[in-house]
């Protein structure tokens, strides 16, 4: 398929904007254009106040941008390839507390401190729970049935759950902060909301933070009260972990069933041998990719791939294009469960590789085998056109999905 840059609002002789429609019928592909895109790696893109940076598109190319320390993170110096209502031109600076928009040093001090609370061991050790609270959900979904909302009931509890307890934050408080954290991560909500949906959520943490001061209890933020953090880092730290550990699992569980769904031949593969959990949760992280695009802005200029980057250029990554990228894997676009999809970036590469990524993966590798022995019959209650998609959020998912299965 060719790609055609008038699509999207440009000439032939202009550098295109990010493309971001998907073909009609095809949930769980890439923006047809980014594809389109895979035989040049790099290429110019036109943000949306006008600056000329770059589109990486290719899997290596991607790795190479992600793991360079000449690419900053900090949201000051970059370029939205997307409008924002009510922001005209480059982001303010990132928050307190809020490690993705820095770079080494100030990136480093916080990434030390939070990494030894993530690591492997120290996750599976929280098997367990995840088994608990998934059981639980399960319970009152069967209990509710045979028809549900798979979103409101398994896939965003589970991860709520889990999230809530490990940082600390009282579950019953939620609905406040769900909303908040989904406000956050809309694309259509201007500026303005975005600022104060987030200034809601720090005042949240802010007065838990001052109470695990307090009368501190066995979880993270209260660990984490021990160390030299100030009250404003912590509450900024508390707020990016909560709503990273609340939105990503969600919509990879609930995207991943509607995938799994879609795909019987996959579905009975998992069904049939549940030792291939922990293959499918990485297949479905490439194949699916809902945290997209990574931005960052060259500090210094820098070759990638053959083509210049100039210092103070924005360059946009599209973790979905690079996961789909056929010179890293073959017959990119199928959905195969027996495939080895190590190397995928889903949880991004290099400095700011996700913290919680190996807490996720237990999650999914609980909940998706749990889900399909609990309900064999498991099936989509609406033809999967009607599934509504999360088209225009930074986590792209479903906003529900209706299921439905046989009484036993």
């Amino acid at each position: 398929m060719s790609y055609d840059p008038k699509s999207h609002g440009t000439t032939a002789d202009e550098p295109p904007t990010l493309p971001t429609d998907r073909r009609a019928g095809c949930p769980f592909d890439p923006p047809a254009g980014l594809t389109a895109l895979s035989d040049e790696p790099v290429r110019r893109m036109r943000y949306a106040d006008g600056h000329l940076g770059h589109l990486v598109t290719g899997h290596s190319a991607a790795r190479a941008v992600l793991a360079d320390p000449r690419f900053s993170s900090r949201y000051e110096l970059l370029h939205t390839p997307l409008p924002i209502e009510g922001l005209s031109g480059q982001l303010p600076p990132a928050p307190v507390g809020d490690i993705t928009g820095l770079d080494a040093p100030d990136h480093t001090r916080y990434r030390r401190l939070l990494t030894g609370k993530f690591t492997v061991r120290r996750m599976r050790q929280l098997t367990e729970r995840v088994e608990q609270f998934t059981t639980e959900c399960l319970d009152a979904m069967e209990a509710a049935g045979p028809t549900a909302d798979l979103v409101e009931a398994f896939a965003q509890p589970v991860p709520t759950l889990m999230i809530c307890e490990l940082l600390g934050v009282p579950y019953e408080g939620r609905e406040r902060f769900q909303s908040q954290v989904a406000t956050i991560f809309d694309q259509t909500a201007d500026a303005g909301a975005k600022g104060e949906a987030y200034t809601a959520l720090l005042q949240y943490l802010s007065e838990l933070v001052l109470a695990k001061r307090a009368e501190p209890t066995d979880d993270l933020l209260s660990d984490l009260t021990t160390s030299d953090l100030t009250d404003e880092e912590l509450a900024g730290i508390g707020g990016l972990l909560l709503a990273a550990g609340l939105d990503t699992t969600a919509n990879m569980l609930g995207l991943g069933t509607f995938a799994l769904l879609s795909n019987p031949d996959q579905l009975d593969a998992l069904r049939a041998d549940p030792g291939l959990a922990g293959q499918t949760v990485e297949e479905l992280l490439r194949y699916l990719s809902v945290a997209d695009p990574l931005m960052r802005s060259a500090l210094e200029d820098v070759e990638v791939e053959g083509r210049l980057i100039r210092a103070g250029e924005t360059v946009t990554v599209s973790v979905q294009a690079a996961n789909r990228d056929p010179h890293k894997f073959p017959d990119p676009d199928r959905l195969d469960i027996n495939r080895k999809a190590t190397g995928h970036l889903a949880f991004g590469h290099g400095a700011h590789q996700c913290l919680g990524q190996q807490l996720a993966r237990v999650e999914m590798t609980v909940a998706f085998p749990a889900l399909l022995a609990r309900f064999p019959t498991l099936r989509l209650a609406v033809p999967p056109q009607e599934v509504p998609l999360r088209d225009r959020a930074n986590i792209y998912g479903v906003i529900s999905l209706p299921v439905t299965w046989d009484k036993e």
